[in-house]
């Protein structure tokens, strides 16, 4: 997304059409050629079928946002608790490889990584100087962006588990150019597999991300083929092109029949290119096991600060829009699911027990300890985590009480059940607890930080 730039109008895009179907009938006809590629076996996050799974086989569904760092990087440590506190478990955030903005340094990224994990969010990071590449001047290239990714390397080895490449945001505006995006795209992916990035690949669709050429497409599977890893999720942006219901079902059905993986990765209630259907994109995409990302958080110009979900960055804020894609119906608050990698719920067996011997003997009751730390703190409000350790006995259920001082609240918490204003027992996936072992939970308190405690913690 570029607040700048409008989408183009559905009355303007023929004039592509005729080549881009024509290529893609040659395209067609060269994939049903090729040799099934011969994936590795990819280290976190990978794609299976149609889905995203983590590195043990539990599916992982986006429901999360963007957030513009690189043109608010002050706003980057108050905003990632803040987007974890209303509900998000992923984060969707702007980078710049110095071609049109402040460049994002590989500490940056580093930063941006911990601040996600610290706050159970998968990561998504994405180059946006790409945008309208072709159309709007100042853009740049794809190949440009794989070259900035390959100078940050550094920072992204070892973190599969959690972090996404969006190889760059929009890379085609609606020139003529758009029939280049299969081959750039294909370069951009193994110009990263062949210098050693084993990340998750998100590609965007061309025509500022909407696809309404169906150059992504009728193409995807040639550009699934070209990723050695077999790791590559195909992201459309949906705005003015996608207002019925009938053209967000069918777009996302184009890739799920065909067992490709597609994400929403930008979507907004209203927009200035016509009114997308916010409605159907969720609930389709809900359905269908897909992943969203709403766009954005804050900070939003140029005529379209409508898109803003709360307002000048205010942790909670909320706008009509962000009202909306948070606590309405197929919302992030409701169909959210914290990343098994921070311990959620684990995937269930697929190879039932050979013995069917029960237990003889009720588990032990245990004792056990909690540890509140920190996470981040900003005017008037912060984020906090508790780690629960079981004691010298196996615990299967547990609860802690806080000890808050005056003016200090909680409004929110995550891997635990909040109640009474201050105490916070365990989800349902994680109250089993072998002996020694730890879990944690976290939650968003208004008010000051200084002073908050563990008063107890119980276990049974």
């Amino acid at each position: 997304m570029l607040t700048q730039i409008a989408r183009t109008s559905k009355t303007t895009r023929s004039w592509i059409v005729l080549t881009a179907v024509a290529l893609a009938a040659v395209l067609a006809f060269l994939v049903e050629s090729m040799p099934t590629a011969q994936a590795a076996t990819p280290p976190g996050l990978h794609v299976s079928g149609s889905k995203i799974v983590e590195k043990n086989g539990t599916p992982f569904v986006a429901r999360g946002v963007s957030h513009p760092h690189a043109w608010y990087p002050s706003q980057t440590a108050a905003t990632i608790p803040a987007v974890r506190a209303a509900g998000a478990n992923a984060l969707r955030v702007v980078l710049s490889s110095g071609a049109r903005w402040t460049r994002t340094s590989a500490g940056e990224i580093t930063s941006i990584i911990s601040q996600c994990k610290e706050n159970q969010l998968i990561c998504m990071l994405e180059v946006h100087d790409t945008t309208g590449y072709g159309e709007e001047a100042a853009a740049s290239s794809l190949d440009a962006a794989a070259d900035y990714w390959v100078s940050v390397k550094s920072a992204l080895v070892g973190q599969e588990d959690y972090v996404q490449l969006n190889i760059g945001n929009e890379p085609f505006g609606n020139g003529s150019n758009v029939s280049n995006w299969t081959s750039e795209t294909s370069a951009a992916i193994q110009k990263l597999r062949s210098n050693g990035l084993r990340n998750q690949i998100i590609v965007d669709a061309p025509n500022w991300g909407q696809d309404w050429s169906f150059t992504m497409r009728n193409n995807a599977a040639t550009v699934f083929a070209a990723d050695p890893d077999a790791n590559t999720v195909f992201s459309v942006h949906m705005y003015g092109v996608f207002d019925t219901a009938s053209e967000v079902k069918d777009y996302l059905a184009a890739f799920t029949s065909k067992n490709l993986p597609i994400i929403v990765g930008e979507f907004g209630n209203l927009h200035s290119d016509g009114d997308p259907d916010e409605d159907t994109i969720m609930a389709e995409t809900t359905r269908l096991g897909l992943g969203y990302y709403g766009w954005s958080w804050s900070g939003n110009g140029g005529g379209v600060e409508y898109l803003d979900m709360v307002s000048n960055f205010g942790p909670t804020a909320f706008t009509p829009w962000g009202t909306r894609i948070f606590n309405g119906a197929n919302g992030i608050k409701s169909t959210a699911k914290t990343a098994s990698i921070f311990g959620g719920p684990s995937p269930t067996p697929t190879v039932t027990p050979t013995s069917t011997t029960e237990p003889t003997a009720t588990p032990p009751t245990g004792a056990c300890t909690a540890v509140y730390s920190t996470s981040s703190s900003w005017g008037g409000g912060f984020t906090g985590s508790v780690k629960v350790t079981a004691g010298s006995s196996a615990v299967r259920t547990w609860s802690v009480t806080l000890a808050l001082p005056s003016g200090t609240s909680i409004a929110t918490a995550w891997n635990g059940t909040l109640s009474g204003g201050n105490k916070v027992a365990n989800a349902s996936w994680n109250g089993n607890l072998a002996a020694g072992a730890s879990t944690e939970f976290g939650f968003q308190g208004a008010g000051p930080a200084s002073g908050v405690s563990v008063a107890s913690c119980s276990a049974s």
